[in-house]
């Protein structure tokens, strides 16, 4: 009898959830969030929209599971600045995340709709800033 080597098997242990992630890390925060911890989660984001998209039963999924993340991730940090406690360091991972973001999205098929929720994401981040639109708080943020 022959294998069937086309089929993949569908294992749930290798399929990666960056919104499952960003719950865990953030029930894991006593009462205040850990800025760095923050921002080692939000690096993370261009990798979880390919491990996501990649691994979920389908790519739509994938985009989803990723996408939720990414937002709940973006919503603390206009948490934390709605409480004056926001980090430029923060600011600016999460606006490097959107430009590594918008670069993935743009270079796998079918993943156009990630660059719709990086823009939706961007924006948020975007109203934070400074009227110029490029500091925060008169620092200079990053900007690809």
């Amino acid at each position: 009898m022959e294998a069937d080597l086309g089929a993949v098997p569908q294992n749930d242990a290798l399929k990666t959830d960056y919104s499952t992630f960003v719950l865990q890390m953030l029930r894991s925060q006593p009462n205040t969030v850990d800025q760095a911890l923050l921002r080692h989660c939000i690096g993370l984001s261009s990798s979880y929209l390919v491990t996501d998209t990649t691994t979920a039963p389908s790519q739509t999924a994938g985009v989803q599971t990723w996408y939720l993340g990414f937002n709940r991730l973006v919503d603390v940090v206009v948490a934390l600045h709605s409480l004056g406690s926001l980090e430029l360091e923060t600011v600016n991972a999460a606006s490097k995340a959107c430009s590594e973001c918008w670069t993935v999205a743009g270079s796998w098929r079918g993943l156009e709709i990630g660059k719709e929720h990086v823009r939706e994401v961007a924006g948020k981040l975007r109203r934070l800033l400074d009227e110029n639109g490029r500091t925060y708080r008169g620092e200079r943020v990053y900007a690809p």
